[in-house]
């Protein structure tokens, strides 16, 4: 796992490279129904970095009601429990960032007009997606991947909500669909869930994620 920590190491920003700014949803946020701690204070940070992108997606967390993540739609189980699916294991959470809702949509500090795509995950009702490349069977493929390659995009900044879930799941699976990628841990806040950012950071070595300082990117 490579380390940039913006004093000693500059990454060269090119039109190759694109921002990928995960799930800063109103749910997320402080005062939201699944608030990561501190979420807001990604805002600011992910703002810094924009002008430094000429391109940057956004995504949602975009759940129908009675999604099988919600611990409200198995009886008898409580928030934070997990159940094993017929694709791995699943956490429960509270019903969050449903569709149509003011938790699904961005915070209204968030202003990222400039952003070319907004991609929506966790839509279909009996699967859950954390990573914005691929559901959570880690074989049904949102199609970022496809629109990244289309638009021949080589690397993969990533930020925002929350660092141990869906933006790292996302950041693996950027290496994985074979695109560099890089995670900026002071653009992102986490929830730590039974020790789930050591569980992420292990991965990322794993899987060959650089991590960086947002303070080292340059163009």
């Amino acid at each position: 796992m490579k380390t940039f920590d913006g004093s000693h190491n500059r990454i060269q920003l090119t039109d190759q490279d694109v921002l990928l700014v995960v799930d800063v949803q109103n749910d997320f946020c402080p005062g939201g129904r699944l608030p990561v701690p501190h979420g807001d204070h990604v805002i600011e940070v992910i703002h810094r970095l924009a002008v430094r992108f000429a391109h940057i997606i956004l995504t949602q967390d975009w759940h129908p009601p009675g999604h099988i993540s919600f611990a409200s739609s198995h009886p008898g189980k409580q928030p934070f429990e997990s159940i094993q699916t017929g694709h791995s294991v699943q956490v429960l959470w509270p019903d969050h960032c449903v569709q149509g809702t003011s938790g699904a949509d961005f915070p209204s500090t968030l202003h990222l007009p400039q952003a070319e795509l907004i991609l929506r995950k966790g839509f279909r009702p009996e699967i859950d997606s954390y990573s914005t490349f691929f559901e959570n069977d880690h074989t049904t493929s949102t199609g970022l991947a496809s629109y990244l390659r289309d638009r021949g995009f080589a690397r993969v900044f990533c930020a925002g909500l929350a660092y141990d879930y869906c933006v790292g799941f996302s950041a693996v699976d950027a290496r994985r669909a074979g695109f560099a990628s890089v995670i900026l841990p002071d653009a992102c806040m986490a929830i730590d869930l039974n020790d789930s950012v050591a569980s992420i950071e292990r991965e990322f070595s794993r899987s060959g994620v650089s991590v960086a300082h947002s303070q080292s990117l340059v163009r």
